[in-house]
């Protein structure tokens, strides 16, 4: 975006519960949003990014091997705790698009999924 100056990152907090956005902060190389997963949830519900501009996921797990899916971008990896995972891709499309836990961690498993907000 040409209204960012070099260097100069803007953090966009989505209103509503705390844990319940994530906040994304973007920049000349895209927008880096941090993500926690632990039995059953992630540390956000909804994260809002905007089309064409590169995301940066920072996931992160603390109890189990978790998995990460965006079916609709087929993007994907595992989660293994104690490491840091930087997963990168580009949205080519607006809409909203589940991101969800594809590994069986237990009882809860079924609900731990969000919503990846995509704009223009």
């Amino acid at each position: 975006m040409k209204s960012l100056a070099a260097g100069c990152l803007a953090a966009i907090a989505f209103g509503g519960a705390a844990g319940y956005f994530a906040a994304a902060a973007a920049g000349e190389r895209g927008t880096r949003v941090e993500l926690a997963a632990s039995k059953f949830e992630f540390s956000a519900r909804e994260i809002r990014v905007r089309r064409g501009q590169p995301v940066t996921f920072i996931l992160r797990a603390s109890d189990f091997v978790h998995g990460f899916s965006v079916p609709d971008f087929h993007v994907r990896t595992d989660l293994v705790p104690g490491k840091t995972i930087a997963l990168t891709f580009t949205p080519d499309k607006t809409g909203r698009f589940a991101f969800l836990c594809d590994n069986f961690c237990g009882e809860g498993h079924d609900h731990m999924s969000g919503v990846l907000v995509v704009t223009d």
